[in-house]
């Protein structure tokens, strides 16, 4: 504490003022411990204790909430905090049993220089009502305008989270990748790498490609959050709303494979810029050195015609419900007339639905006998190649069909949440009966008997048709399961079968940072904030939903119809070329169809 002010009058501020209350400047040592390096403020504190402030986790936010909120305690949980480089830290530890605050009474800190250590040698759980035994030490240290947070923590029982309370960090918009928006009073959820599922339900949290956060207070100011994780492990930002700034909650979800009792949380940043380029660029290059990632145009994996791909063309074959928008004789016919209007060596054919009732028919990967059986398949394959087209059918990362009678061989991959609750990919109504489906489980190919399963497949179409490459569905759909570790499951698929088939591409929907390691190109993503780092090693094309020219069919996906835009002709800067052909497209716009080839002639240069 300042001299002017004690502990217990800190305390009566705050009972007086109601448990939000901000304690006012200079209180609990908060300006002596914010000093700038080397000032005498800061000397001033060096070897010494910072008193904790006793907050809890009602302070300084709104309650009630004022606009959108996520679950909360209904009463005052602990969360003491230490002020330090005008901010106020917490922690808060999670088993998979209880939620646990830091017992004030056995906690201090310490200030060395610009080096803040705090130390809890117990917990407190039933807010604050009970003690148990834990152990947490935190190590925070000021270089600049930057905070860099590492904390260890350690019970009787295996962790399942550690989360690091950060008050003072200031409104504004706020940006994860795409554009800055404005959240208003809302409280905001962000989790990295997918949400499993919740990303899609209500109150979920929006989905990180790579666990960076921004806020931007003003022009030319703005404040960031990151992890330095060197591995994929779930990482999630809470944003809760004050007055004066946000309560924000940087969670570190520990892998749910190992179980540990003693967890080391990889290092959080939080900081003050003036450049947000700057603070991706450097996010960034962290990234390349910890998953090993090459430049896109140096990148071993990136076969010669990819570099040169002028146009995606995604030829919809077969709905759920078993409607044939394209049967392998119509797309045969469709890449006829294509080649005559470019030439096809320039262009990649997405496949949907190739393989008989999207998702339905998931996992066989067989040619469809209702759009021309294997034959058919393979002519359509073959006299495409033939023309120079490179041919990309679909497959499902992570999705079966519980009701084939195959299931029983791959059953034990389907996956779980860390809680141990069944994960179905359950979002999604593929019949319109207003009920999203459950018939298929969410698979883990991290797992033997799936990654078997799914890579002799892809293995089975590669050597009986001789395709170019393979798409991915929902490649980004990592989930932290307690069986195994997703992504070192599709690191293992992509490498086993790159190695068998080194010319074969293999391409995914959706990224996360790890799997631009060994995935070059995606459906979906790749713009905004992070374009000009994330296409470094990457490229991407327009997703199959994307509106389809005529009244903007989305074709195989759920979505039905969106707005297709004729003065944009769908091009997008961030995305190669794509043209999405459902049923009506060849038959009736033609004329635009050969407006977005020329389109894409024009910016490949192809004269």
């Amino acid at each position: 504490m300042s001299d002017s002010m004690s502990r217990r009058d800190a305390l009566k501020i705050l009972g007086a003022a109601g448990a939000g209350a901000l304690l006012p400047a200079g209180a609990a040592g908060e300006t002596e411990v914010s000093g700038a390096p080397g000032t005498a403020a800061g000397a001033a504190r060096a070897g010494t204790p910072v008193e904790v402030i006793p907050l809890v986790s009602t302070s300084d936010v709104f309650i009630p909430p004022r606009g959108r909120g996520y679950d909360k305690f209904s009463f005052d949980f602990p969360e003491p905090s230490v002020p330090f480089a005008g901010l106020r830290f917490g922690f808060l530890v999670f088993t998979r049993e209880n939620a646990y605050g830091l017992d004030a009474s056995a906690m201090h800190a310490d200030l060395d220089g610009d080096t803040l250590t705090v130390t809890a040698s117990g917990l407190v759980w039933a807010g604050g009502q009970e003690k148990a035994n834990g152990h947490l030490v935190a190590t925070l240290r000021r270089d600049g305008d930057v905070v860099s947070v590492d904390v260890t923590a350690e019970m009787g029982q295996p962790i399942k989270t550690v989360t690091t309370v950060v008050r003072g960090v200031p409104r504004g918009r706020i940006s994860t990748g795409y554009d800055f928006f404005d959240p208003r009073d809302n409280e905001l959820l962000f989790g990295y790498p997918f949400s499993g599922g919740d990303l899609f339900g209500p109150g979920g949290a929006g989905g990180l490609s790579t666990p960076l956060a921004l806020v931007e207070k003003a022009e030319g100011s703005y404040f960031f959050l990151q992890s330095l994780d060197d591995q994929v492990r779930t990482k999630r930002f809470y944003f809760q709303p004050g007055e004066n700034g946000y309560r924000v909650e940087a969670i570190h979800e520990e892998a749910g494979w190992r179980s540990e009792s003693r967890v080391t949380v990889p290092t959080w940043r939080f900081g003050h810029a003036t450049d947000p380029a700057a603070v991706v660029h450097d996010h960034y290059a962290h990234l390349a050195r910890a998953h090993r990632l090459q430049p896109f145009d140096t990148r071993p994996d990136v076969p010669a015609w990819l570099r040169d791909t002028a146009l995606v063309l995604t030829l919809h074959g077969q709905h759920y419900t078993g409607y044939v928008f394209n049967d392998y004789a119509r797309q045969l016919e469709i890449l006829r007339w294509v080649a005559e209007r470019i030439p096809a060596s320039r262009v990649l054919v997405f496949l949907s639905a190739w393989d008989g009732r999207y998702y339905w028919d998931y996992p066989l990967y067989r040619a469809s006998d209702r759009m021309g059986g294997t034959e058919g398949f393979k002519r359509l394959v073959g006299e495409a190649q033939r023309l120079g087209f490179r041919m990309m059918p679909m497959f499902g990362t992570n999705a079966a069909n519980k009701k084939l009678a195959m299931w029983p061989r791959i059953a034990d991959a389907q996956t779980a949440k860390i809680d141990g609750d069944e994960l179905d990919l359950n979002w999604v109504d593929w019949d319109n009966d207003r009920h999203q489906e459950g018939w298929l489980g969410y698979m883990n190919l991290g797992v033997d008997s799936w990654r078997d399963w799914l890579g002799g497949r892809i293995a089975d179409c590669i050597e009986r048709y001789g395709v170019d490459a393979y798409f991915l569905d929902i490649a980004g759909g990592w989930v932290n399961n307690p069986k195994a570790d997703m992504h070192a499951g599709i690191r293992r698929l992509v490498g086993d079968l790159r190695q068998r088939y080194p010319r074969v591409l293999a391409c995914g929907e959706m990224h996360y940072d790890g799997l631009l390691e060994f995935i070059p190109l995606y459906q979906s993503g790749g713009g905004g904030l992070f374009k000009a780092d994330i296409q470094r090693y990457a490229r991407f094309f327009l997703h199959l939903s994307h509106p389809a020219p005529g009244r903007g069919s989305s074709g195989v996906h759920e979505s039905g119809f969106g707005r297709f835009d004729p003065a944009t002709l769908s091009l997008s800067p961030d995305a190669i070329p794509t043209l999405n052909i459902v049923d009506d497209t060849f038959t009736n716009h033609r004329d635009v169809m050969t407006a977005i080839i020329n389109a894409a002639r024009q910016r490949a240069g192809i004269s």
